[in-house]
């Protein structure tokens, strides 16, 4: 099995930043992708970021282009989202997800079988 923490999440102010962090236990693989995805109330888990564990490829949600950033730390088995300018609709529960391969979609929620239990995030205006 698989064990995703996350932590970091917070109240925050419009413009401020927050790094949220994921530590990855349990089984490994390869060639996995560790992705950050987030639920707003009342609306569906989106894609936000993910980040390829052996070559670093990257891929980012065109909403959150230019102010996130993700990163991996393979001698911590982590992975960061930082996150700055945040805005009010960046309000949601985060939640950090691991594919074992790199092949195939990376943005699809159901591409992911390993999920952690979420870290919140508020921002206010």
């Amino acid at each position: 099995q698989v064990q995703l923490v996350e932590s970091g999440g917070g109240l925050v102010q419009a413009g401020d930043s927050l790094r949220l962090s994921c530590a990855a236990s349990g089984r490994t693989f390869s060639s996995p992708v560790m992705g950050w995805f987030r639920q707003a109330p009342g609306k569906e888990r989106e894609f936000v970021a993910a980040i390829s564990w052996s070559d670093r490829d990257t891929n980012y949600a065109d909403a959150v282009k230019g102010r996130f950033t993700i990163s991996k730390d393979n001698a911590k088995i982590t992975v960061y989202l930082q996150m700055n300018s945040l805005k009010p609709e960046d309000t949601a529960v985060y939640y950090c997800a691991l594919r074992p391969t790199t092949f195939g979609n990376w943005v699809e929620v159901h591409n992911y079988p390993y999920w952690g239990q979420g870290t919140q995030v508020t921002v206010s205006s």
